[in-house]
């Protein structure tokens, strides 16, 4: 396999992101097979056409099936809103097309489960961008943790808060509602938190969360004095326990101003613990309880060269990293899957324990109470 054909489905923001880190892996990461970028949908032709030109991509169309047909096509991104996933993925495996979907995969579980199960039946490859975890500074310390720094597990506390909502004058958007986004903090951010959580921790078996909307009305754009009626959620807190044996706490808010990607976790342990935030993406605290008690205090761990795969991006420490450049290392990890050279992680099977999570929380808010996974 010296190349994979690139079908792209959708030019937001995370359609874009896709786009660079196609455009970058092959220069960053020197290896085959590479990505030959055939086609991009977008809604409307003249939409299309130009992005299409503006990605670097050989052609374009306004129906995605036609993407999804199409011969030299061998992969499908799908950065549509999260109510369009399925249909498409669905399609895409039944046509013997690998599937790389943003999250969260589906508005139910069941559509989610079926997603799964049809990329299974196919034969085809998936995977979800939960991206965050590609972090090299994560990567680390993920190490740490299996390497024993901290010593045994006890707690993971974490957040994830921005404030592109925090204005209630922000007019509504189809991020709003249920049938097209399903839930709101909740499957745009706390589904990364809930993912890390898993990443670091292992799986979660319980929880107990509460929901809120904050600003029920948002005005309509493009209009005077109408508003519309805001579904889905403003914030989330959750308490989870893990199979494992320990808890642990989640919350997230898309009205927390101030904050533009306070993505941040701690894992505390019997003989330490880490903290690490997002918006000090090259950075992760350690703190180890030896030596001297005068002497003890969190030690800080810029990211650099001896963290792969940050050298191959950069040669020199503490020049740092960014949002895109995790996303070419998510987009490497593809590729390399794609060939057999490693597994794909998270593929649609492994994204459904996320997924799972995450309906469990609708239900707990629901119902009042805590809620079982096992």
């Amino acid at each position: 396999m010296d190349s994979v054909g690139v079908g792209l489905i959708g030019t937001g923001y995370m359609g874009k992101c896709h786009a660079i880190a196609y455009a970058a892996v092959a220069t960053v990461f020197g290896f085959s097979p590479r990505p030959r970028l055939e086609l991009l949908c977008d809604i409307g032709a003249e939409q299309a056409a130009a992005k299409a030109a503006e990605f670097g991509f050989a052609r374009w169309t306004d129906d995605w099936r036609r993407l999804i047909s199409d011969p030299a096509v061998d992969v499908v991104s799908i950065t549509t809103p999260n109510a369009l996933h399925p249909a498409m993925a669905i399609a895409a495996a039944r046509s013997g097309k690998h599937v790389y979907c943003e999250k969260p995969l589906a508005l139910t579980l069941e559509e989610a489960e079926d997603m799964a199960a049809v990329v299974k039946e196919s034969g085809v490859k998936s995977l979800v961008g939960y991206n965050y975890t590609k972090n090299p500074a994560v990567s680390h310390a993920k190490r740490l943790v299996e390497q024993g720094a901290i010593g045994r597990l006890l707690h993971f506390r974490g957040c994830f808060d921005e404030d592109y909502l925090a204005d209630p004058a922000v007019p509504f958007s189809w991020r709003m509602q249920k049938a097209k986004a399903g839930s709101g903090a909740l499957g745009d951010m706390a589904s990364h938190l809930i993912n890390m959580a898993q990443h670091l921790c292992g799986p979660i078996s319980a929880v107990a969360a509460d929901l809120t909307i904050m600003h029920d009305q948002r005005p309509l754009e493009g209009t005077m004095g109408s508003t519309g009626r805001v579904e889905n959620d403003d914030t989330v807190s959750a308490l989870v326990r893990f199979h494992a044996g320990f808890s642990g706490s989640l919350a997230s808010s898309r009205i927390a101003w101030g904050r533009k990607s306070r993505f941040a976790w701690e894992l505390h342990g019997s003989a330490g613990m880490i903290a690490f935030d997002q918006e000090r993406m090259n950075e992760l605290q350690l703190y180890q309880a030896e030596g001297p008690k005068a002497e003890q205090g969190f030690k800080t761990i810029l990211s650099g060269p001896a963290h792969p795969p940050y050298g191959n991006f950069i040669p020199a420490p503490g020049h740092s990293l960014g949002f895109n450049d995790i996303k070419t290392i998510e987009v490497a990890h593809l590729l390399r899957g794609l060939a057999g050279a490693e597994r794909l992680h998270p593929n649609f099977t492994d994204a459904l324990d996320t997924e799972r999570v995450m309906h469990a929380i609708l239900r707990s808010n629901e119902e009042k109470q805590w809620v079982s996974l096992d």
